[in-house]
């Protein structure tokens, strides 16, 4: 049988400042093709930037 692609799809979002990652959460490829860039809160940086999406290796 071969594999199923999960519509699901684990993500990480790292800091555009600093280049960290800090958060990870899900998107749903089928609804949300672009990616995704969020103003969170870095605890390095000690402010709320943009983060983008990234892969989890």
């Amino acid at each position: 049988m071969a594999a199923k692609k999960q519509i699901v799809e684990l993500i990480a979002l790292q800091c555009t400042e600093c280049k960290r990652r800090n958060y990870s959460t899900s998107k749903n490829r089928k609804t949300m093709q672009e990616k995704l860039e969020l103003s969170k809160y870095c605890k390095w940086c000690k402010k709320h930037t943009p983060h983008k999406e990234t892969k989890i290796k």
